[in-house]
């Protein structure tokens, strides 16, 4: 898994939103990136809604955010119209982006629930891992963002 002071690995994908998604293209910007492992589960609806519903303080953090799970495109697209999610949900069908922040169940071809805040200069800034504490994920985030910018 990816640590803190490493560069967040590069990737590039198509979004919920149809746009091409490059993490490159954001440098400057906070991004975080959450892995969660299937789209329309409980545990997954859960922190997408809580991500959803704190977008626009997120964004008022300096932060852009964007979930990616093995789904395939098609499955993150229906998955973010009926939750009306504003970012970017990526679809990882052949694990490339989740083997590069080594998220993966070793048995089960699934993602972690793993997220990762990528720093304006693209290196690793935090990483949160919480399974069964779905909103765990945000309260971190948020957390650390408040704290940096008090920094």
């Amino acid at each position: 898994m990816v640590r803190v002071g490493d560069p967040a690995p590069e990737f590039t994908a198509t979004g919920s939103d149809g746009r091409v998604f490059a993490l490159g293209e954001r440098r400057g910007r906070v991004v975080v990136v959450y892995f969660f492992p299937k789209a329309f589960t409980p545990g997954c609806t859960s922190e997408t809604k809580s991500f959803r519903d704190n977008y626009d303080e997120l964004r008022g953090l300096g932060a852009d955010v964007v979930g990616v799970s093995c789904d395939d495109v098609q499955t993150q697209c229906r998955f973010a119209d009926k939750h009306g999610v504003k970012f970017p949900l990526i679809g990882d069908p052949d694990r490339a982006i989740s083997r590069a922040y080594g998220v993966l169940w070793p048995i089960v071809p699934l993602d972690k629930r793993v997220t990762v805040v990528v720093d304006e200069d693209g290196l690793v800034a935090a990483v949160f891992r919480h399974e069964f504490q779905v909103s765990k994920h945000l309260d971190d985030v948020m957390h650390f963002l408040k704290k940096r910018r008090e920094s």
